[in-house]
């Protein structure tokens, strides 16, 4: 091949599940021209994560699946080296395509405890085996950032937690999981997304911490990642002043953290790879086409990751690259193609989802991390008042119609409520309904998975949480993420609290046998909650 030909290699331009005949067309002739190295996959333009502000409304399709299936065998048709498939899959494939399995939220692995780490292990393998089923070769994932800010609004769920090393462990079983099944991994952001509290989608974050401070903590989960042969690790869009002489440079266009700090010092010669280049963070950086992704290759990036200025950013850095330079990164690609299976037919296929592992899975990591943060005899309580006709369940933001009610019903004397987004005067039509009960049973579902108003939890809902804690016994429940507890006032002031981490049916069930056998809970809390 031509220079400029191993230069295309470089390039993985996004790519949509659901989109137009036309941009499809369009990647085929990117690919053929261009001699693309590999695509990262997105369920469609408008859920891209920098469209956030556009709020354009994503549009769902049962058969995102088959047409990913479908538009890898196309794509790969048009390719004369076979690319490298790539997708951003850290909780499963169902992060970006419907109707595929789910797993949980890494936060949720991070409350298992170290004796149950092989769940770690199983969840990417199954996320491997799940992957493959699709043709895609490399999952941009598991994150080794270390949550230590809990207004961080982006990593928090993503992120195993904020012992050091946990997180190094559990995403070296992950990697282990799907290195196994033949399925290649990253670590990233380095050198660490974890205690920002900006999104890297819109702004750039900026890390104040030195070198040394980052060598105890951030870059620690890294550094067992390269004592390990680390497949790849992706660079994050956040810059550290300590290592640009005091300016606010993103790490991916900084020479001084990819080739100083994690070639040189830390002695990594695996596969870098860059995070989305359509950030935000970066994207707007350069008026000339071609000029970010030549920067982003000249500061020791192999890949450049939603790279959209394709043509001109391979003259770009055909004009300016040394020689040897484009060897170095060529060949350190095609060794991970051919890990993959690539480049002589090895890979094979799986033939289906794993729908049915995938619940046997969530259920046995449900029973281990379930963490009972607040006891006073529970069971007990809950059983008493139910027999005396004190007891009353009530759900927030959910209806009564769900698998934790449906699995207490049969054993609970209890009327049902449930309360979504309500006003203060339905607020106390229920306060009146629940008068004649003293103790009640909360199951809170968490709206969402990121901080972004409240986790959309409305503000009458916590208003009636508090007013509750301080008149009744009270048992919560959080299905959801556990720094919403932060949120949550007078929360001392509950008899009793149990994070469930997942709303999925497997763990609802769970935390109901959990309640009505006094079963253990095996989980702990990842991260540091302020108020409890």
């Amino acid at each position: 091949m031509t220079l400029e030909q191993k230069i295309g290699q470089f390039f993985f331009p996004a790519v949509f599940i659901n989109d137009t005949e036309e941009n499809i067309q369009a990647t085929e002739q990117l690919i053929r021209e261009h001699n693309i190295g590999g695509l990262t996959f997105f369920h469609s333009r408008a859920s891209a994560a920098t469209n956030y502000e556009a709020k354009k409304k994503i549009v769902f399709n049962d058969d995102s699946y088959q047409r990913l299936k479908d538009l890898i065998i196309r794509y790969q048709k048009c390719a004369n080296i076979p690319m490298l498939m790539s997708i951003d899959a850290e909780w499963g494939l169902a992060m970006r395509v419907e109707k595929t399995p789910q797993y949980p939220y890494a936060i949720t692995l991070g409350a298992l405890p170290d004796s149950e780490s092989h769940l770690v292990y199983e969840v990417g393998k199954q996320i491997g085996l799940d992957l493959k089923s699709a043709g895609i070769h490399y999952n941009l994932a598991p994150l080794a950032d270390i949550n230590n800010n809990p207004n961080n609004p982006v990593i928090g769920y993503r992120s195993f937690g904020e012992n050091k090393e946990k997180v190094a462990r559990f995403a070296l079983e992950y990697l282990k999981g799907m290195n196994d099944v033949g399925v290649l991994g990253c670590l990233k952001h380095f050198p660490g997304h974890g205690n920002t509290n900006v999104d890297s989608h819109l702004g750039l974050p900026v890390l104040k911490e030195s070198l040394e401070e980052l060598m105890t903590n951030e870059l620690y989960p890294f550094i067992k990642g390269i004592e390990n042969n680390v497949d790849s690790i992706m660079i994050g869009h956040l810059a550290v002043p300590a290592l640009n002489e005091g300016k606010d440079t993103s790490a991916t266009l900084s020479k001084s953290v990819i080739e100083n700090l994690l070639r040189k010092q830390l002695g990594y010669e695996g596969l870098v790879i860059s995070d989305a280049l359509n950030m935000h963070s970066v994207s707007k950086l350069f008026d000339k086409k071609g000029q970010l992704e030549w920067e982003a290759f000249n500061a020791g990036n192999d890949v450049l990751c939603f790279a959209e200025n394709v043509p001109e950013g391979i003259q770009e850095i055909l004009k300016n690259a040394d020689p040897e330079r484009i060897e170095a990164s060529y060949t350190r690609l095609m060794k991970c193609k051919q890990k993959a299976g690539i480049l002589d037919g090895q890979q094979n296929v799986s033939a289906k989802l794993g729908f049915e592992k995938a619940s046997l899975l969530n259920r046995k990591i449900a029973q281990s991390s379930i963490s009972k943060i607040k006891d006073s005899s529970n069971t007990t309580m809950v059983l008493e008042a139910s027999k005396k006709g004190k007891l009353v369940l009530l759900s927030l933001h959910k209806g009564i119609e769900n698998p934790f009610f449906n699995s207490l019903t049969p054993e609970l004397k209890a009327p049902l409520f449930s309360v979504a987004q309500i006003e203060r005067q339905a607020v106390a039509l229920l306060e009146n309904e629940l008068r004649l009960f003293d103790t009640v049973l909360i199951a809170l579902y968490v709206p969402n998975a990121k901080p972004l108003n409240n986790f959309g939890i409305d503000d009458s809902v916590l208003e009636l949480l508090k007013n509750l804690f301080l008149t009744k016994k009270c048992l919560l429940y959080v299905f959801g993420n556990p720094y919403v507890l932060q949120l949550i006032p007078d929360l001392k002031s509950a008899k009793g609290l149990v994070q469930v981490y997942q709303n999925f049916t497997e763990f609802q069930e769970c935390a109901a046998d959990q309640l009505l056998q006094n079963l253990e809970c095996k989980g702990t809390l990842p991260v540091h909650i302020s108020n409890l």
